[in-house]
């Protein structure tokens, strides 16, 4: 049995969009109020890993859309200044037909991410590879991830060590989706925790 390490390298990986649609979703917030410093250190206290470094991927809305492009810039400037690793990419739109609350529909620009969820994947995997970290910490429900998740589980096979994944996610009664990444250890953030008022 490979023995589990007694100090636990924790790399942290935010999907930034994915967390503050699902925070949206869980607990009514429209704003991303979320701290990645503070949460990553929150739920790493409580599972006694120690942070090594925290890594913030998002996409950046089209200067179009200005508040918003100019909210995650700056949130992304000021993330680099506290030690958080950033990658960024500008959304890609398409045409997407909307059903209105009167049953009529509309055709309205809608802005997706590409490239983001590859990003954090490769990340995941390289890091495994290069052995620098023993937990990795990903703030995703992103299933796409999940090869990666895989990945991560054979290269701790190969290499006979101790590797730990998890996801962690906001729940509450208003969820539609329960489920963390798949092959992943999942951390269910209730709105105390995700406030990190817990203590």
């Amino acid at each position: 049995m490979i023995p589990e390490p007694t100090i636990k390298r924790t790399y942290v990986y935010f999907d930034g969009q994915n967390l503050y649609h699902h925070a949206k979703e869980a607990f009514g917030y429209n704003f991303p109020n979320y701290d990645p410093r503070k949460l990553a250190d929150c739920i790493c206290q409580l599972n006694n890993w120690i942070v090594h470094k925290t890594f913030f991927y998002t996409g950046i809305p089209s200067p179009l859309e200005p508040f918003w492009h100019n909210f995650w810039k700056a949130k992304m400037q000021v993330l680099g200044t506290r030690g958080i690793r950033t990658f960024s990419r500008e959304l890609r739109y398409r045409n997407q037909t909307v059903q209105l609350p009167d049953g009529n529909s509309c055709v309205t620009q809608v802005g997706q991410e590409k490239g983001i969820d590859v990003r954090i994947a490769l990340d995941i995997v390289r890091h495994a590879s290069e052995n620098v970290y023993d937990v990795a910490l990903i703030f995703s429900q992103d299933q796409d991830l999940t090869e990666a998740v895989d990945d991560v589980k054979t290269i701790a096979r190969n290499t006979k060590r101790w590797i730990k994944l998890a996801s962690a996610f906001p729940i509450s009664p208003t969820v539609k989706n329960s489920r963390g990444i798949n092959g992943t250890d999942w951390i269910k953030m209730d709105r105390t925790l995700y406030n990190c008022i817990f203590r």
